[in-house]
């Protein structure tokens, strides 16, 4: 599948202003088109796997982000309905006790893949999206190097999938997020992006419900 993308630079002015811009909104009212898929609201996710024991984490399907990561996926989500794609969002804001819980969990090989809850996570300052694309008439995720929380090599950006198509998608997807969204990604994994300069914006800590 070839996809056309539309980069273009966004003034300012179009963002949300400094004021407030940490503050959490429910970005499924601001983009009610873009699909939400809470992994760690169920026990599909890497905690059950690593621990032997399912368990969710999260007590909502609601995904809430800082206002300006939320501006950002706005332009990202038009960009891609122009060509009947949208953004799939597995994870937004993290309590950070949560990220305490995830670290110790996972054994010390593959920590890189979760950042250090002592220094937090771009997530629990609700700077940070772990997302996909999508069909919009579908709903079907385009195929990625990897399924979502995938740790290992094969989840870089870097990795060169036997498939050029999925290689071509998750290129993609970084080129929107990167040049359309001016977020900045995670090598190692291809979900992952995060706000440039959000270490100023404060760690959190409570569950939403």
């Amino acid at each position: 599948m070839k996809h056309s993308l539309l980069i273009f630079l966004f003034a300012p002015s179009l963002l949300f202003s400094q004021i407030g811009s940490d503050e959490l909104v429910n970005i499924k009212e601001l983009i009610p088109d873009i699909v939400i898929d809470v992994r760690y609201n169920t026990t599909d996710n890497f905690v059950s796997t690593y621990s032997g024991i399912p368990q969710k984490l999260y007590s909502t399907d609601e995904c809430f982000v800082s206002r300006s990561v939320a501006q950002r996926l706005i332009i990202v989500q038009d960009s891609l309905r122009k060509s009947g794609l949208g953004l799939k969002m597995y994870d937004g804001y993290r309590p950070r006790a949560v990220q305490y819980f995830m670290y110790e969990t996972l054994p010390v090989e593959y920590r890189s893949f979760v950042a250090d809850p002592s220094s937090g996570s771009h997530h629990n300052r609700g700077a940070a999206v772990d997302v996909s694309i999508i069909t919009l008439a579908t709903g079907k995720e385009l195929l990625m190097p990897t399924k979502f929380d995938y740790f290992g090599p094969e989840a870089a950006h870097d990795y060169v999938h036997p498939n050029p198509i999925v290689n071509q998608n998750r290129e993609y997807l970084h080129a929107m997020m990167m040049y359309v969204g001016g977020f900045t990604d995670y090598v190692v994994e291809w979900w992952h992006y995060q706000l440039p300069a959000a270490t100023s914006y404060q760690l959190l800590d409570f569950q939403l419900k």
